[in-house]
């Protein structure tokens, strides 16, 4: 009975007297899977959050760079660059200017499609500006504008790109007016004003 009971419930010797390097060692490997599990706790949190930042932007730069954690890297970036600015609203007289002007961009495409690609160029520019966007370079401007606005900066790259073909004779009507409508789409958001930019090209 005696010997049945230490085979059932007694530690031996030699499980008792572990030596204090094994212990280190679980000690180690016990701390090494904790931190395995927090990072990729806290890597999950922040792919979601950028996901849910950047919507098709996030896609996008996952595409363009080699792997998920450099696009991880440089839309954190931009976070980053976007808390230094202080973006303001319009005031309520310079949102009503600008529309007027839009207005009159659209009114003038049938008979200048050119000059109103340029002109709707030049007002996107204008009211990021007011806004307090930097102007820096167009790539620096897209990458500020994705995150505020990831769902349209797609529409500013393509009027951007028409609007170069435009400069080189080499876009046709179609491509003006799509390029209107791209910079539009992103004119819009820019003033927070949806319905009333949206009469005149379609």
């Amino acid at each position: 009975m005696r010997l049945a009971r230490r085979g059932n419930h007694e530690p031996s010797k030699e499980e008792v007297d572990m030596p204090d390097w094994l212990w280190i060692l679980i000690a180690l490997a016990a701390l090494i899977i904790l931190a395995a599990v927090v990072w990729t706790v806290l890597a999950r949190r922040k792919r979601e959050h950028l996901r849910e930042r950047f919507g098709p932007e996030y896609d996008r730069a996952v595409d363009e760079h080699d792997d998920r954690r450099s696009a991880e890297a440089e839309l954190e970036r931009r976070e980053k660059q976007r808390e230094r600015l202080d973006i303001v609203p319009l005031a309520p007289e310079s949102r009503e200017r600008y529309l007027a002007s839009w207005r009159d961009l659209q009114t003038g495409f049938v008979d200048e499609p050119e000059r109103s690609v340029g002109e709707a160029d030049r007002l996107v520019t204008e009211v990021m500006r007011e806004r307090g966007y930097p102007m820096d370079e167009f790539d620096q401007r897209v990458a500020d504008i994705s995150v505020d606005h990831p769902n349209v900066v797609e529409h500013y790259r393509a009027a951007h790109g028409i609007s170069i073909a435009s400069d080189n004779g080499e876009a046709s009507t179609e491509d003006l007016r799509q390029a209107v409508v791209h910079y539009r789409a992103l004119f819009e958001e820019l003033l927070e004003e949806r319905e009333t930019a949206t009469e005149g090209v379609h």
